[in-house]
């Protein structure tokens, strides 16, 4: 894998040649961090990260680029040699799936969006420069949470959330979303268990500005063979980088009640029923 391939490169030496410094940076951000004697795993909300990117670029161009996956036993710590002189590092921290990197256009994207962290890192290198760098990287994605209020009725077997626009990728360079889909529904699979239950909370990730913008977001559930039997729609849902609107609301009831809210801190989600 490129970061073994990397590691191999570099000596026990800080100073792996008398141009170049071997640097070990050491990513936090709103992570907790588990340390076992072969593993690495960083956590947030209790969900593991799966694959972490250094990308360096000097003057404008990518020099070099370290992808670490979860196995990894320095996962989290990537080890980087770099020339002395101004390096900017981009780092990014996801577990979103299907990952697709293009470095031609800066831009990387999603089959799934989940959780992703970001930090546009500036470094000056010389021979005095520190060997271990903490690097805080902070999350790039919003959250709509969906929670329904009715209980969940027999035969119920997907819930589906479609927003009319949402974003898929990002630019790594600027933290800017990209890849909007258009009426793409995300479908969830709802478990026999919950059966019968209220309060089903079901949620999506997507990419997304610091500023605040809007979407309408329409809500169904259906049955295995596709019918609709329960529906919902909300329009200009307020979204925004590291905020967690929550829609609440009943959707199999005959006649739908709803609201919004938006979160300022992403621990404390505001509910909005529908």
């Amino acid at each position: 894998m490129a970061a073994a391939l990397l590691l191999c490169a570099c000596t026990q030496s800080d100073k792996v040649d008398e141009q170049t410094k071997a640097v070990t940076f050491l990513l936090h951000g709103d992570f907790e961090i588990y340390q076992e004697p072969m593993t690495r795993t960083l956590e947030a909300d209790g969900k593991a990260m799966t694959d972490i990117w250094a990308l360096d670029y000097v003057d404008g161009a990518l020099k070099q680029q370290v992808h670490q996956v979860s196995t990894d036993a320095d996962f989290g710590n990537p080890r980087l040699p770099l020339s002395f002189g101004s390096h900017h590092i981009y780092f990014v921290a996801s577990r979103g799936r299907d990952a697709s990197l293009n470095t031609s256009d800066g831009t990387m994207t999603f089959s799934s969006v989940s959780d992703t962290f970001w930090r546009d890192y500036t470094v000056t290198i010389k021979s005095s420069s520190a060997s271990v760098v903490t690097v805080d990287l902070d999350r790039i994605v919003s959250k709509v949470r969906v929670s329904v209020s009715d209980a969940i009725p027999e035969g119920a077997a997907t819930i589906n959330i479609t927003p009319t626009t949402w974003y898929y990728g990002f630019n790594y360079t600027t933290a800017e979303p990209c890849a909007a889909r258009t009426s793409q529904p995300v479908s969830i699979a709802l478990p026999e268990s919950v059966i019968g239950t209220t309060g089903l909370v079901s949620s999506i990730f997507g990419f997304s500005d610091a500023v605040q913008w809007k979407t309408d977001v329409a809500v169904d559930s259906r049955t295995s063979s596709g019918t609709v039997i329960g529906s919902a729609s909300v329009d200009d849902v307020p979204v925004e980088r590291n905020k967690i609107t929550t829609l609440i609301g009943t959707l199999y009831a005959p006649v739908n009640t709803h609201g919004i809210t938006l979160n300022t801190d992403w621990a404390v989600p505001i509910e909005m029923p529908w």
